[in-house]
């Protein structure tokens, strides 16, 4: 409309010496007020609010339209009675365009195209008679005839042509958008689907991890105990794989977080060291540390995946290095405005790679060479993983190397300064227990038992201490009871497992199938801790826990320990709003079992956190 405007102002400008003041002022005036009625006529289709407009509404856009084009075309019948032969030019230009304007604003619709351009080439129909008034050679006359034919056929079959350009660009649109919504829709069936078999396989791996602990420590010779460590790493190396794919697909619909919290950046370190000491020294290397002086302390970002890239990067070091050293490189530099620009360096004296195998090294699924999977194990997605990682916490991770030398992984980021750095360390005990957890996870089957070995075992359950009460030497025989435990589970296999690790303890144990009768049994018993399954039928565990907070029966305070594979900061959140207590995931091992045990029973609980095994 502005341009129109413009436009118009324009025309009546440059051509007021011509057809003079008045004429011009009352062609711009008539010109702007049909603008202004075609802008109120349309304005139903031009907001969005209707797709067509009513008859009555129609009729008069067509003769606005009709009126409009006819407005603009009249200014050939002055420019040939005021210029003659060279105002004839300008008319026949000006027709011309007023011409194109139409076929090109009508799109798929003859029906505008016809209302349109008929005041065109009805002006243009008298341009051979202009011609004989001002006596032109009648071969001149003749000439200017076809070639108005000519032009109307033209505008015909461009106008043919742009509306069926213009339908298979609407085609092409609407398919791409429909299989955009396929694919969505795939993208998220398929989400689903991985999370519902992840959720399925974390059961299993349950089972057979608690079974094989067990086995082992009631083994009664090496052999028997062998094979019960066949187990557990192959429980573990199952477990790795699923949190890779399960990590994998939350990457790929771009359904992964990365968090902000203060962390100790030498302790995490450091702990990463300790935690490969004794798989890397079983091999027969050496594990180098450099720079570490460098390194500040206090900083904020997220830990855990910081912890899960250097856990994949040196795993991937390990598995390829057969002799020599693994170093652990630091380099950091206060970055501005502020924070600190962290450069961690995973260097071995492996076989190094080819050109070739650098330029496929972070593609998911791809081992860069034949038999690596069947020599190493693994799905190929732990670097992939690592590089998407890492550029979710804004920085990058490249590799560079030479074949028959090693390979160097370089991890760069900027961390931001720690926010709370008074906080005492004792206050951050339980978080960095989560994350060793979750770095064990992310060893490799046969390292992951090695590690084990070295980190300390979960505190053994404190014992109540006893209670006397004022002129009595008794002690209170509530203390001599053992511990009620409610095991809330909808697999019979997870419930099993929870009773096992618990039984040599003494436990007095119940359990419920689902969130209904658990509340019954709550209802007629009490309880000293509750593990509470996140996803079951019916009721799930978090409303299981709501209702159960909301009574005011014995166990409305009994902590309440949630069990689930979902491990998403969101679900964190979701289980501390409805009142859970701590957080295990699955699959189920026993120090994660226990120490989450030990941590509510020590009341030591200040807030739900995630313990991994």
């Amino acid at each position: 409309m502005l341009q129109r405007f413009g436009m118009g102002a324009a025309i009546g400008l440059i051509f007021s010496p011509l057809f003079g003041w008045v004429f011009s002022s009352l062609w711009v005036t008539v010109y702007f007020v049909i603008q202004i009625a075609d802008l109120w006529v349309f304005e139903p289709i031009h907001s969005g609010r209707v797709e067509r407009m009513g008859r009555i509404r129609s009729a008069i856009g067509g003769a606005l339209l009709f009126l409009n084009a006819a407005t603009f075309g009249v200014l050939s019948v002055p420019l040939w009675l005021n210029g003659g032969a060279m105002g004839g030019i300008c008319a026949a230009i000006l027709l011309a365009s007023g011409a194109i304007y139409a076929v090109v604003n009508s799109p798929s619709s003859m029906r505008v195209l016809a209302i349109t351009i008929t005041p065109q080439f009805l002006y243009l129909a008298a341009q051979p008679v202009f011609m004989v008034m001002n006596g032109a050679d009648p071969t001149i006359v003749t000439a200017m005839s076809i070639a108005i034919i000519v032009f109307a056929a033209y505008c015909l079959s461009t106008w043919r042509y742009m509306t069926k350009a213009r339908m298979a660009e609407s085609a092409a649109r609407l398919e791409a958008d429909q299989k955009r919504v396929q694919a969505e829709a795939a993208m998220a069936s398929r989400a689903a689907f991985l999370a519902a078999v992840g959720h399925d396989l974390r059961t299993p791996i349950s089972a057979i991890l608690t079974g094989a602990a067990e086995l082992e420590r009631g083994a009664s010779d090496g052999n028997a105990r062998a094979q019960a460590a066949l187990i557990t790493d192959a429980g573990c190396m199952m477990k790795a794989m699923l949190d890779d794919l399960l990590d994998h697909a939350k990457l790929d619909a771009g359904r992964m977080t990365v968090e902000a919290t203060d962390f100790d950046l030498r302790s995490l370190l450091a702990q990463t060291m300790r935690l490969w000491q004794g798989p890397i020294r079983a091999k027969g290397l050496k594990l180098r540390l450099e720079g570490a002086r460098d390194v500040p302390t206090w900083v904020r970002g997220d830990a855990m995946r910081m912890r899960q890239i250097l856990n994949n990067l040196i795993s991937n070091a390990v598995k390829f290095t057969r002799e020599g050293a693994i170093t652990v490189r630091l380099r950091a530099w206060a970055d501005e405005p502020s924070g600190h620009a962290v450069l961690i360096e995973i260097v071995d004296t492996g076989p190094g790679m080819t050109a070739d195998q650098l330029a496929r090294l972070f593609t998911p699924f791809d081992q860069t060479a034949d038999g690596i999977s069947a020599l190493h194990g693994g799905s190929g997605l732990g670097l992939a993983i690592s590089r998407d990682l890492a550029q979710l916490m804004g920085g990058r991770l490249t590799a560079r190397a030479t074949p028959g030398v090693g390979a160097c992984f370089t991890l760069s980021l900027v961390l931001e300064p720690a926010l709370d750095v008074e906080t005492p360390r004792a206050e951050r005990i339980a978080e960095d227990r989560g994350m060793i957890a979750r770095a064990l996870s992310n060893l490799p089957a046969g390292a992951a038992r090695s590690a084990t070995t070295e980190t300390p075992r979960p505190r053994p359950i404190p014992e109540a201490a006893p209670v006397f009460h004022e002129n009595e030497s008794e002690p209170d025989p509530q203390e001599d009871r053992p511990l009620r435990v409610l095991v809330v589970d909808d697999h019979d296999i997870n419930r099993r497992a929870v009773e096992l690790i618990l039984s040599p303890l003494g436990c007095d144990i119940a359990t419920a199938a689902d969130g209904l009768a658990a509340l019954r049994l709550c209802e007629t018993g009490s309880f000293d801790v509750i593990f509470m399954d996140v996803r079951m039928p019916e009721l799930d565990g978090r409303e299981t826990t709501r209702r159960l907070r909301a009574g005011s029966g014995p166990n409305a305070g009994v902590p309440v320990i949630a069990v689930t594979a979902d491990t998403a900061p969101e679900d964190i959140a979701a289980c501390m709003d409805a009142g859970m207590s701590y957080f295990v995931s699955k699959p189920l091992t026993p120090p994660a079992l226990l120490g989450a045990l030990n941590h509510v029973l020590s009341g030591s609980d200040a807030g739900i956190e995630t313990v991994a095994a």
